[in-house]
């Protein structure tokens, strides 16, 4: 009788969702708007009756949804794209995502809501809705322009923030409490577990999945895809992390893959499937009688999010250097609350930390800015012909100046390439730092298991950690190596550029040699520290501690060709996949 209730919920779902969906089409709406419309239809707030009777099914296919959505979210996240649009994007959603979140608690404590629900609002209004916006730029024909193109940086680094602010919602809503230690830690531990997740994943999914599209089977290529996605969800939530992360993430590792354009391709009809149920379910939670209690609130908010939005977007992209009308183009097209939002609210209302009315409240404020997308992408251009008409004439010339001066300190020729080298050489030195803390931390993780493994032939615990501890190091040497190569060329480079003739004489060449021996050493000193403070749980005694730094050192000095050759191949695998992918798109 279940799997009948099932099919009928299902039935009426997809047959009210495909009539409204149509005429959204007909009157040019978003299709997400149509979902949320039918989804307040036939839900059980909506008199005469009722249509659904199975709401617990529904909503586990809605969190299918969810993970569609992030999923093919991150399939469109590319690492190239975001060093291209780079510095716009990071100020702009910076910028909009700090103003939002005080703007939406302010609000929140105004109306004299509780702390829980004062934050949750504040993240609810920080991201803007990728779907709605990408799918108004399709149908405005502007998807190249030049706004647009920063509009989607900046949505990817909201995306990625976005992450994190749910991460810390979640570890905020079971503490009950902010501490900026448990801030600053978490954000540490996110952002270590997502670098180390591109780097390893990087290197061996788009591998597996040329392998699978030698066999030229779609189906094969659909499960092996799905079946990645959802074990890497499993494997954050073990790691108690939000399965939206993984989702985002196995999304992205495969965007970096040369069969990205056939995964969408069997992926969308599979998403458009659960994200409509995803969108269905946000609209059975729209109650009539909550949405006329709080209409004031919803006003002010959405007033809330179209000026917050339009001011720290545009002053963020104006800041980075864009031209004033580029700036409110940008700021009108963030200008409102999305799938996001709906992921945030959802979260709050799973850990019983919201009240009830926050989430019909978000819906409401998401489904009028999202009606009011297209209009304010058009009228970007109007108003910024009219605000530059009204500007007064001084502040016009100190804009003009900003730009000016802006480009003026941009390094140039030389300088340029010499700042180009410096970011590429602390990149790798940090890409390589990550995944020697995240071996030492993973090993400290399971080292009650491997302690127990070695007490057969170990019985003393200090000769265990000193075997456990020693072994994570032998693990890391090839990274470890690799840094201090790279600290070496930076600290070179840098010796050449500080010491100059002029200043040090006959003993320039000595100076420079010192510094670029000094440096490295100190940092890998440093590096060492920090490595055992992270692991202190599994640090054995000092005279071991010598005994495996002697041991670590004559392992290096014998094999240092080696394991150079390890790390080369390792980074030539890594560079060959991002590559391989630019290639296959151009």
């Amino acid at each position: 009788m279940h799997a009948v209730a099932f099919i009928q919920d299902l039935a009426v779902i997809m047959l009210v969702a495909g009539m409204v969906t149509i005429l959204c089409h007909r009157f040019k709406q978003p299709v997400v708007l149509g979902y949320i419309i039918a989804g307040f239809i036939i839900g059980p707030h909506t008199p005469p009756f009722g249509l659904i009777h199975d709401e617990e099914t529904i909503k586990t296919l809605a969190e299918l949804g969810v993970i569609f959505l992030m999923f093919c979210l991150g399939l469109e996240f590319s690492l190239a794209k975001l060093f291209r649009v780079g510095a716009t994007a990071f100020i702009a959603a910076f910028l909009e995502i700090v103003l939002m979140i005080w703007i939406g608690y302010e609000i929140g404590s105004y109306f004299g809501w509780s702390t829980m629900d004062s934050l949750f609002l504040g993240a609810i209004l920080a991201i803007s809705s990728t779907t709605i916006i990408v799918k108004a730029l399709s149908d405005l024909k502007m998807k190249n322009e030049r706004f647009a193109q920063l509009i989607f940086g900046v949505l990817i680094v909201e995306d990625i923030l976005g992450i994190g602010i749910i991460a810390l919602l979640s570890g905020i809503a079971v503490s009950g409490s902010v501490e900026t230690g448990e801030v600053f830690a978490t954000v540490g531990k996110l952002s270590l577990f997502m670098i180390v997740a591109l780097v390893i994943g990087i290197l061996l999914v788009p591998r597996l999945l040329a392998y699978v599209a030698k066999f030229e089977s779609n189906e094969m290529l659909l499960v092996t895809v799905l079946g990645l996605c959802f074990g890497f969800c499993l494997l954050v939530v073990k790691l108690e992390y939000s399965m939206v992360l993984g989702a985002f993430l196995i999304g992205a590792i495969m965007a970096e893959s040369r069969q990205l354009v056939q995964i969408e391709r069997l992926v969308e009809p599979v998403r458009d499937l659960f994200s409509a149920i995803f969108f269905v379910a946000i609209g059975l939670l729209l109650d009539p009688a909550v949405l006329v209690e709080y209409a004031w609130p919803i006003v002010v908010i959405t007033i809330a999010v179209v000026l917050g939005k339009m001011v720290s977007c545009g002053l963020g992209a104006f800041i980075a250097g864009n031209d004033g009308r580029t700036s409110l183009r940008v700021g009108m097209g963030l200008s409102q609350i999305g799938e996001f939002s709906f992921i945030i609210a959802a979260l709050g209302v799973t850990l019983q930390v919201t009240s009830n009315f926050l989430y019909p409240v978000a819906v409401a404020v998401s489904v009028i800015t999202t009606l009011l997308t297209p209009y304010l992408i058009r009228a970007a251009d109007p108003l910024s012909a009219r605000l530059a008409k009204v500007m007064p004439r001084p502040l016009a010339r100190v804009f003009g100046y900003y730009g000016d001066w802006l480009r003026s300190i941009q390094p140039q020729g030389q300088s340029a390439v010499l700042a180009g080298m410096i970011r590429k050489i602390l990149l790798q030195v940090m890409v390589n730092l990550a995944l020697v803390v995240a071996i030492f931390l993973g090993i400290a993780y399971f080292a009650g298991t491997l302690a127990e493994y070695l007490s057969q032939w170990v019985a003393s615990p200090n000769s265990q950690k000193a075997l456990i501890w020693g072994g994570a190091l032998l693990l890391s040497l090839p990274f470890l190596i690799a840094a201090y190569r790279k600290l070496k060329a930076l600290s070179m480079l840098l010796a050449e550029m500080g010491v100059t003739p002029d200043k040090a004489g006959r003993h320039t060449e000595r100076v420079r040699k010192v510094i670029a021996e000094v440096i490295p050493l100190l940092s890998l000193l440093g590096i060492m520290l920090l490595l055992m403070a992270l692991s202190a749980s599994i640090l054995p005694t000092l005279e071991l501690l010598v005994l495996i730094a002697l041991v670590a050192a004559s392992v290096s000095a014998l094999l240092w060709r080696w394991l150079i050759r390890v790390h080369s191949r390792m980074q030539i695998a890594l560079m060959e996949t991002l590559e391989q992918k630019r290639d296959g798109h151009h």
